[in-house]
């Protein structure tokens, strides 16, 4: 298929942009500058539900004495009379941009479309904070959904993780490490919009898509040297999920691509070796679509009709998740 016709429209203006000048690409800029810029443009592209009933700011310990800060999307105030599943959501922006802005919107409609709680995590970005964290900080939250979650009516057996993009990967991650640390709460879904799953970046998407796609190869690389500390952090799976050895006994997958992005031919091979280890996964490839284009409401439907299928797959999860502990 070709590219749908209101996103060339946009990779067409995102390219006069640049080359008259009015748009400078993150590579020259600094991180700084590339969060400013990524959250002022953020509201242009995606349509922004009304406040929810209940959004509560929140802020997160961190294992090293520091605090992050969080929101709590609800469509009613969660109680413990019975408690609210949660989907813990990690933001996109290669791990230097992105904010719980940026995400607002996204994270407000998914509250909306799966009747379970939302909670964003600005978890700590880089150069600032190198690999791994934002992985930890990832699994500080979910740390803190099983110690605290009850106490402001979340369901800490009720847990699914999801992100978009980096936070796909921090997503992803957090699936394998908690089926080694049994001390964390098991997700029931893992929700993977577009992650960068591989070690290096050399699939065949990359060769096709990697220019004038929106997400381009150049930034992909600047926001992996903010990011790793050298070069052999691109061999642990906390940064690279394919990079894992085993994949068995993960939480089910749902997995969201973009046909004419980079990163999803690393997303269709994480997709089959996970069903290859048994673990159940519903992928959908959205044809026309680009990088980012779940944020992108204003731009395209199938933004908001792949909302809405997360949001009834967090519901399908959390119910069979709560007959089963019934």
């Amino acid at each position: 298929m070709s590219l749908d016709p209101d996103i060339a429209a946009l990779l067409e203006m995102v390219q006069a942009g640049a080359e008259s000048g009015a748009r400078t690409p993150f590579p020259q800029l600094t991180a700084v500058q590339a969060r400013a810029d990524f959250d002022a443009s953020s509201p242009l592209l995606d349509v922004d539900p009304p406040a929810l009933p209940h959004e509560r700011r929140l802020s997160l310990p961190t294992r090293d004495g520091a605090v992050i800060e969080a929101r709590l999307y609800a469509s009613e105030a969660p109680s413990d009379r019975p408690p609210m599943p949660v989907l813990l959501y990690m933001h996109g922006g290669g791990f230097v941009v992105g904010s719980l802005d940026s995400h607002q919107p996204l994270c407000r409609g998914l509250a909306e479309d799966s009747g379970a709680a939302v909670l964003s995590v600005g978890y700590r970005l880089a150069p600032e904070h190198k690999f791994p964290t934002a992985f930890e900080d990832a699994v500080d939250a979910l740390t803190w959904i099983g110690r605290e979650g009850r106490a402001i009516g979340l369901d800490g057996r009720l847990v699914a993780v999801g992100g978009d993009s980096a936070g796909g990967t921090l997503a992803a991650a957090l699936a394998i490490e908690a089926k080694t640390n049994k001390d964390l709460p098991q997700p029931v879904l893992q929700v993977l919009a577009y992650p960068g799953l591989s070690s290096r970046q050399t699939s065949s998407s990359y060769e096709r898509y990697g220019t004038g796609h929106l997400l381009e190869r150049s930034t992909v690389d600047w926001f992996f040297r903010q990011y790793l500390r050298d070069e052999s952090d691109r061999d642990d799976w906390r940064f690279a999920p394919l990079a894992a050895r085993d994949l068995s006994g993960l939480a089910p997958a749902f997995i969201v691509l973009a046909e004419f992005d980079p990163l999803v031919d690393e997303g269709r091979d994480y997709a089959a070796r996970l069903a290859a280890a048994g673990v159940p996964v519903d992928l959908r490839v959205y044809p026309g679509m680009i990088h980012e284009f779940l944020r992108m409401g204003n731009v395209v439907a199938d933004a908001l009709q792949a909302r809405a299928a997360i949001g009834q797959a967090l519901a399908n999860a959390f119910r069979s998740g709560g007959e089963r502990a019934a």
